[in-house]
């Protein structure tokens, strides 16, 4: 089947579309990309879409697979009855390069864009974001432009110098990134021209909406919000996956 699926949109505005940057090599990990490892008898890629598609707010989805992937998953995607998968697009090189092009595949619902709609960014390894967090930050961006999860850093933090240790660092003010990362659209367009035109690389699309001047509001994330990037969280969200089933049955 093609890598497009009819999805349909609701029609009132604004348009929330997540997009899953998924193209990653996992070099960490080794082996097996980490978004196609096991979950529950299911990619640890597809837990993570199939949150996105049980929220109610959420209009549709763009993947950003790897090159050569987007046929079978989206046909794989398709037979296990996602409804909001847009559409499975081939990533590039970079995390950013993937959100760049799941941006520009996701087309508005209507000919001209709303400048209220909004666009999640997801990591694909994030297979345990809870309801709540999804819904607060698409409330935040709705009302403030921009919102991101993070969780404050509660471990003692110190530098090192040639392998000893120096001065404490304030933890304070520090937060531990998390995705899904919310934008309006016109702002998360705006970073990512921006961006191009500079040759500029970060490492999340905060940074990248940030250098344009606007403001990025908190939203408090969560402890099972876990990336999988090492073998030890592998086995973590092993631990966790059924206690996170049970309470996300209960979510509307």
């Amino acid at each position: 089947m093609p890598a497009d699926t009819e999805v349909p949109v609701k029609k009132e505005l604004p348009i929330v579309t997540v997009l899953v940057p998924a193209a990653g090599r996992g070099v960490r990990m080794g082996g097996l990309r980490k978004q196609y490892r096991d979950l529950g008898g299911a990619p640890l890629l597809m837990q993570t879409l199939r949150i996105f598609e049980k929220r109610p707010r959420v209009d549709r989805i763009v993947v950003a697979a790897p090159e050569g992937d987007t046929e079978w998953l989206a046909s794989e995607l398709h037979a296990l009855g996602f409804r909001k998968i847009h559409t499975v697009i081939p990533g590039g090189d970079s995390r950013q390069a993937s959100v760049a092009a799941a941006l520009d595949a996701a087309p508005s619902a209507a000919s001209v864009s709303s400048d209220m709609d909004i666009v999640l960014v997801h990591d694909a390894v994030r297979p345990f974001v809870p309801a709540e967090c999804i819904d607060a930050v698409i409330t935040t961006a709705l009302r403030e432009g921009a919102a991101a999860l993070a969780l404050p850093v509660a471990d003692t933090l110190r530098a090192v110098s040639r392998g000893v240790f120096a001065e404490t660092v304030d933890r304070e003010r520090l937060y531990r990134m998390q995705t899904p990362q919310a934008f309006r659209r016109v702002w998360l367009e705006e970073a990512h021209r921006v961006a191009r035109s500079e040759g500029r690389e970060a490492s999340d699309d905060v940074a990248l909406v940030q250098h344009t001047g606007r403001p990025v509001v908190l939203v408090e994330g969560s402890a099972l919000n876990i990336k999988v990037t090492t073998p030890a969280d592998y086995e973590l969200i092993g631990i966790i996956r059924s206690s996170f089933e049970r309470t996300s049955s209960a979510d509307p």
